[in-house]
């Protein structure tokens, strides 16, 4: 039976959405609220599909956001918006803070320098705190690690007036285990519970992973619980993004064409830079249907984009059956952290949205037209 990927209602190329996976996720982290009266909001910067928004309202506590741009994205949730940025300009305060429920300063000069405003707006100040202790494998995705711009070290906060300071947002994590949030929440309470019986809140940020297939749920639920008791007044958050949309849909390709240089490399219709760049950045391969490593199966390919980019390749996998021009690609797991990173580069044809809803029908909610790519420049 064909793969639902092959529905000619589906256009190539186009992320998909899997309505029952996400739900799947979502009730998951409602079962953690539940169980430990934490919260959890979702952040923009993994996934940013408003078309769903509605959905995740049912299940999540609101919304987290980078920027003054995500904060009104964020709004559409109709519940909480939290935003921290690296450093947030004075000339767009006063529209933040009409946007957001709580706000965190990455330095004590930003929280000095936008107080006012905030408690004007009546927002929950907070900080965002760098416990220095690294758990996050790949260093692009480390905050915590040496030098970092990120967060005020428990040496610079040591005889600051704080009076102001409702809450510590705290991020050191990208797509860890149960026992990665342990030791992070060990080594906060080791630098930073001092601070705690003033604060109301306490973020702990994302890279919590917890609708990963292995990831130790009744353990989390112990290591909150066990913090919350020994801290009742805190109010703690999680905001996870990769974990949101784990493994809830791919990006649907197609060969264009089969060219040879030093083995045979099929073109597809898809951009590796301008349409899924953290396989570049971070770097990671990719899960492809019915594909795997290289010389595994019968016949092996590289894989290029559609644009001039001389590295715009993935590595190589092999199928059971040769390529054809025509035939589907199905790139696994490209909703977090993908859509949000697409560019328009080389105005090569920008992939579509769509969602399959539960009972299998396929809803395409956007496609990206010329006129897209030109609004992009001037």
């Amino acid at each position: 039976m064909p793969h639902w990927s092959n529905n000619p209602n589906i256009p190539s190329p186009c992320y998909v959405l899997e309505e029952a996976k996400l739900i799947d996720n979502l009730k998951l982290m409602a079962h953690v609220q539940a169980a430990t009266g934490v919260d959890i909001i979702l952040a923009l910067k993994g996934f940013s599909m408003w078309s769903c928004f509605d959905l995740v309202s049912k299940y999540l506590q609101g919304g987290t956001a980078s920027a003054l741009w995500e904060a009104k994205l964020a709004k559409r949730l109709g519940k909480q918006v939290h935003a921290f940025s690296p450093a947030f300009k004075t000339a767009e305060m006063d529209a933040i803070v009409n946007e957001v429920d709580h706000i965190s300063f990455n330095s004590l000069a930003q929280y000095l320098m936008h107080k006012d405003t905030c408690e004007r707006g009546n927002v929950s100040m907070g900080l965002r705190v760098n416990p220095e202790h690294q758990e996050a494998e790949t260093p692009l995705y480390d905050p915590c690690a040496p030098g970092s711009r990120l967060g005020i070290t428990a040496v610079q906060l040591q005889h600051q007036d704080l009076s102001g300071i409702e809450g510590f947002h705290i991020h050191g994590l990208c797509e860890c285990d149960s026992y990665a949030t342990e030791r992070m929440l060990n080594a906060i309470e080791q630098q930073f519970s001092a601070y705690f019986p003033k604060l109301k809140w306490l973020n702990l940020g994302g890279g919590h992973l917890m609708t990963q297939a292995d990831y130790d749920i009744d353990h989390l639920i112990n290591v909150l619980n066990r913090f919350k008791a020994k801290y009742p007044h805190l109010h703690v958050i999680l905001e996870p993004g990769s974990a949101v949309a784990w493994q809830t849909g791919p990006l649907i390709a197609e060969v264009v064409d089969i060219v040879e240089n030093n083995g045979p490399i099929a073109i597809l219709d898809i951009s590796v830079t301008a349409h899924m760049p953290d396989v570049l950045e971070m770097p990671y391969r990719p899960m492809i249907k019915d594909a795997q490593e290289a010389n595994v199966l019968a016949y092996t390919y590289r894989l290029g984009g559609n644009s001039c980019l001389a590295g715009d390749m993935l590595p190589e996998y092999s199928f059971a059956e040769p390529l054809a021009v025509g035939q589907r690609i199905v790139f696994e797991d490209m909703m977090h952290y993908t859509m949000v990173k697409t560019t328009f580069f080389n105005g090569v044809q920008h992939p579509g949205i769509g969602i399959l809803r539960q009972n299998g029908e396929f809803e395409l909610v956007r496609e990206f037209t010329y006129d897209d790519f030109l609004a992009r420049l001037s």
